[in-house]
């Protein structure tokens, strides 16, 4: 079956023991036990090693990423240890060495999830978690400044969103996605981005319909369609002042991993300015 049917299906299992989790309970794609059907190994496997020193050779350290949609942390420890090149059976010993090269902020909008994602993570304090609607800009904008604050930054240094837009697009119409990815490409000088194919979003529109429910409020109204990867490199290259640096192939799930880089004078002007001094 593909990731879609997956998806449902993993779904449909977790509803059988709790009737509120049915899949079209998970609206925001905040699925319970996600990372059982979508293993980050699929992701991270296909990023290169060393890609942090190949991308902010000279850039002072700690670098600051920030993970949005999170889900249960998985997949953000997963490519937390990809990215310092640190082994399975590395952790809490690892927390100050690993933390001087990279400090993670994760969120999502489910906070049982974070809570699970608190109490698993093997790097406590180097990978914050954080229940947040990153839509609810009266709630990003003190957070995300807080803590840029605390490192004297104003933005990040990565952002990774994987698999987060088509549900950012799905409840936030058109105008919801192209403001989200302009919000992430002010945020950060690099950005790692996963977009779900649009046979995803009939999927998802067809589990909800499955359930009863009310379709998703702007599925049959999106004219920003077809081929996602494409439609939102376009956003970001066209009206977000970034470009595509690489992608770094398809999950055997058929979602693209693209890297866009910031091409606003503010970020190169701020990390060269960090370095000096």
């Amino acid at each position: 079956p593909g990731p879609c049917a997956v998806e449902a299906k993993m779904a449909a299992s977790i509803s059988e023991r709790s009737p509120a989790l049915e899949p079209g309970a998970a609206p925001y794609g905040n699925f319970p036990n996600y990372s059982r059907f979508h293993p980050p190994e699929g992701r991270v496997s296909l990023l290169p090693g060393g890609l942090l020193r190949s991308l902010f050779p000279a850039a002072a350290r700690p670098l600051l990423g920030l993970d949005v949609g999170c889900n249960s942390g998985e997949l953000s420890v997963a490519l937390y240890r990809h990215l310092l090149g640190l082994q399975e059976s590395e952790g809490s010993l690892d927390q100050p060495a690993a933390g001087k090269d990279l400090n993670l902020l994760c969120c999502d909008i489910d906070p049982v999830l974070i809570e699970r994602a608190q109490q698993c993570s093997p790097f406590p304090a180097s990978i914050s978690f954080a229940s947040l609607d990153i839509m609810d800009s009266s709630a990003r904008e003190p957070f995300l400044s807080s803590y840029l604050g605390r490192f004297g930054r104003s933005t990040f240094d990565i952002v990774f969103c994987m698999s987060v837009t088509m549900w950012i697009h799905l409840n936030h119409g058109d105008s919801g996605l192209v403001e989200f990815l302009s919000f992430l490409s002010s945020l950060c000088q690099y950005l790692l981005i996963e977009p779900q194919p649009w046979k995803c979003y009939r999927a998802a529109a067809r589990r909800l319909r499955k359930l009863g429910r009310n379709d998703f409020d702007h599925f049959r109204s999106l004219a920003i369609n077809g081929d996602m990867a494409e439609r939102i490199t376009q956003i970001l290259t066209k009206d977000c002042a970034m470009e595509l640096v690489c992608c770094f192939g398809s999950t055997s799930w058929d979602r693209s991993l693209l890297l866009f880089k910031s091409n606003g004078p503010n970020h190169e002007g701020r990390m060269s300015s960090e370095r000096e001094q």
